[in-house]
């Protein structure tokens, strides 16, 4: 079919027509576009900016005490030391703005001080300044061995947050680095255990529920079976005790249950029975920890709160007379400069052990049956 010529004419004109209005349109989009890149360059740098000055308020908030003035200047510094690159001023005007929806006042002191108001609620702000770094890192390298998994879950994302904070410390000395804590006796590997077992155990102590054990008994070769009521935790050098009673009892004795001699452990869904009046710190007041020595049991209530006379050469008794062994401790310097040191203590295997280290530095020991252990009986194991 062939098109008129008339509605041929028609359609130049009209796309003639169309032209400067195309151009205007892409003009327009063109506009349009650039305006829109211009502001979602503009957003996007206040984006930035406002995540950088939250971050920095965060931190100038962490560094706020509750019952201590902090300088203005201090906080700066700490912002410096954390790779903040700002000016006291900048500093200075975050506190008065965050002053307005935060708990938080200032003194009158030149310089100026800030703190927590007295009846500020506890924040929890996801920032830890250095100090509360370092006692973080501290607590997981000493005390995550004695702490429940449920209580662990939760201090996780904190013992990261320490860990990332004093890498990115510019403190070239932190307190980590000056501190350590050594043990006063020959330093030993922990035994294995099993973490499941050890997991389970804790659950159940913390929730206060029974256990179904298979334990394996010390000089023994095969593990026994036992439903345990999980009392308490205890630490004694590398090893670790959990202290329990056996249902099987009928006269519910306390037990102590190395937890690297546990198999396998299975949560029950019983409840645990403790033994009426029991407090932790009685329990080890008395020495029940130290494991009892064969010989002591001739003593009464098997050397309990005895009366020691423990004389020393002037040497090896001279720790004794700045770290005591008991409140009613005394020290006497004899004519011949030995020391005879007068204590009352619980006869235990673990005083043995720690008098045979002396070795001659020991002169004698009364009363007669605790020389006798200390340098003929072998320490047997419970």
């Amino acid at each position: 079919m062939t098109v008129p010529s008339t509605n041929a004419d028609n359609l130049q004109a009209q796309a003639a027509a169309d032209e400067p209005a195309t151009a205007l349109v892409t003009t327009e989009l063109t506009t349009t576009e650039n305006e829109n890149e211009n502001k979602a360059s503009a957003d996007s740098a206040d984006n930035r900016h406002g995540a950088a000055t939250t971050a920095r308020q965060w931190q100038v908030l962490s560094q706020l005490q509750r019952n201590r003035w902090v300088g203005t200047t201090h906080i700066y510094e700490q912002l410096i030391l954390a790779g903040f690159d700002i000016s006291l001023r900048t500093v200075q005007r975050d506190l008065n703005a965050l002053a307005k929806r935060f708990p938080i006042e200032k003194n009158n002191a030149n310089p100026q001080g800030w703190r927590w108001k007295d009846d500020a609620p506890l924040q929890s702000l996801p920032h830890m300044n250095l100090s509360q770094a370092v006692a973080f890192n501290m607590v997981e390298a000493n005390l995550s061995q004695l702490l429940p998994p449920v209580i662990l879950d939760e201090l996780f994302p904190w013992f990261d947050l320490a860990r990332r904070q004093l890498k990115n410390s510019k403190v070239t000395h932190s307190w980590i680095d000056r501190v350590r804590i050594e043990p006063a006796s020959q330093p030993l590997i922990a035994p294995h255990i099993d973490l499941e077992s050890k997991d389970n155990i804790y659950h159940a102590l913390f929730y206060q529920l029974q256990i179904k054990a298979s334990y394996t008994r010390s000089g023994k070769s095969q593990a026994s079976e036992y439903i345990l009521n999980p009392i308490a935790i205890i630490q004694r050098g590398v090893i670790i005790y959990l202290l329990a009673t056996r249902t099987d009892d009928p006269d519910a004795i306390i037990r102590t249950f190395a937890l690297h001699r546990f198999v396998s452990v299975e949560i029950l869904e019983s409840a645990a029975q403790t033994p009426d009046n029991f407090h932790l710190d009685n329990y080890l007041d008395a020495g029940s920890m130290g494991f009892s020595h064969p010989l002591f049991s001739q003593l009464p209530d098997h050397g309990k709160h005895t009366a020691v006379e423990l004389q020393f050469t002037k040497q090896a008794g001279k720790s004794l007379t700045e770290s005591k062994l008991s409140d009613d401790q005394t020290v006497t310097v004899n004519e011949d400069e030995t020391l005879t040191i007068r204590a009352t203590v619980n006869l235990t295997s673990q005083l043995v052990w720690w008098l045979r280290g002396f070795g001659s530095g020991l002169l004698d020991a009364k009363p007669a049956l605790l020389y006798q252990a200390v340098l003929d009986k072998a320490v047997t194991d419970e």
